[in-house]
């Protein structure tokens, strides 16, 4: 006879949900590719791919945070910020050493990655040591001062180095020299080495990584401090470290996602990435699921491309955008449509493993 695992279901079920991310966002990109190769998706629509993947990106990051460490963070676009115009400066000083697009690319996205964790690092140790929503003001105030930091800086560099100046231009380039951070202006005259590949490449990698921390011990002691703070220290969890790891991966996935961004774009400024990004990023998270990667990058890509495809109706374009929001909002909270849901896939993995 053989023995059931008591686990097998359960494991069967989260193996189907990761291996549904993952054959969405490869399905999507196969279309896209073939769609771009074959001249029929248009010039407008070629353009929002990147940001796209970015976007997609920098939620599947914050849905960590928020939706598996329940800590509300409203300073992802702040994140982005660092990672955006790290990612910049780094690929426009290798601009001369390293003539490789795509290995100035790498570069920059893990500079990125590492400025933007470390942000992370700072912010999270004094902040995740306290309860309540003291981690929403701390990233909602970090990300108008990041904001206004870029916003007064000049860098540049020419043949003596590096120069830099805050609030007045002071710096004085050689001929030859070139201004990385022109203060208000954010980054000008950026070369665009960005691509939907890169930006496919790094949803999958996001993917890999959230997946597998979730699942892992680390992704446990995670949800077991949101789900009972006091139980998950009477058996040795440290608080602090454990949801600091869920922020630290959180703030460098939106810097990645804001180092592909950045590069994307001849001209970056730093109101890009202000308050009501970081809640557009909020709102696909909550829209597509909380936990849910899945149903976060489907919103994402929704939401992302909605308004560009009602651009033709002026008049109503945000009225509809609004109604379709609500719609979703309430499919997706609606206890019936979670019951009828919950049913189909019992009776999918019931069907599985009778086949087995």
């Amino acid at each position: 006879m053989k023995k059931k695992n008591p686990f097998g279901r359960i494991l069967e079920r989260d193996q189907g949900r990761r291996a549904l991310s993952f054959i969405l966002i490869t399905a999507l990109y196969l279309i896209m590719e073939a769609m771009m190769r074959s001249g029929n998706l248009s010039s407008l629509f070629q353009s929002l791919l990147v940001p796209v993947c970015c976007y997609i990106v920098a939620a599947i990051g914050l849905n960590l945070n928020v939706g598996v460490s329940g800590e509300l963070n409203l300073g992802q676009a702040g994140f982005m910020s660092v990672g955006a115009f790290t990612a910049v400066c780094v690929s426009g000083y290798l601009s001369a050493s390293v003539p490789s697009g795509i290995l100035r690319l790498v570069l920059a996205i893990l500079a990125g990655i590492l400025s933007a964790a470390l942000f992370g690092i700072i912010i999270g140790i004094p902040v995740l040591k306290l309860q309540g929503d003291y981690l929403a003001i701390v990233t909602l105030a970090f990300g108008q001062i990041i904001k206004s930091l870029i916003t007064n800086m000049y860098l540049g560099f020419d043949e003596n180095g590096i120069q830099f100046s805050f609030v007045e231009n002071k710096t004085s380039l050689a001929p030859g020299g070139k201004m990385l951070l022109n203060g208000p202006m954010g980054a000008t005259g950026t070369e665009k080495i960005s691509n939907f590949t890169a930006g496919f490449i790094l949803i999958v990698l996001s993917l890999l990584v959230v997946y597998n921390l979730i699942y892992s011990r680390s992704g446990r002691a995670i949800q077991a401090c949101r789900d009972n703070r006091i139980a998950a220290e009477s058996i040795g969890i440290n608080i602090t470290s454990t949801k600091l790891l869920a922020f630290t991966v959180s703030s460098s996935l939106a810097g990645a996602a804001g180092a592909l961004y950045g590069l994307n774009y001849s001209t970056l400024v730093p109101a890009k990435f202000d308050f009501n990004t970081s809640i557009l990023i909020l709102v696909y998270v909550v829209l597509g699921g909380l936990g849910n990667m899945t149903g976060t990058m489907a919103a994402t890509i929704i939401l992302v491309l909605l308004p560009e495809l009602l651009r033709s109706m002026q008049d109503y374009r945000m009225l509809i955008y609004a109604i379709v929001l609500i719609l979703i909002m309430i499919l997706t909270n609606n206890d019936t449509v979670r019951t009828n849901m919950t049913r189909v896939k019992n009776r999918i993995f019931a069907k599985k493993e009778g086949r087995a």
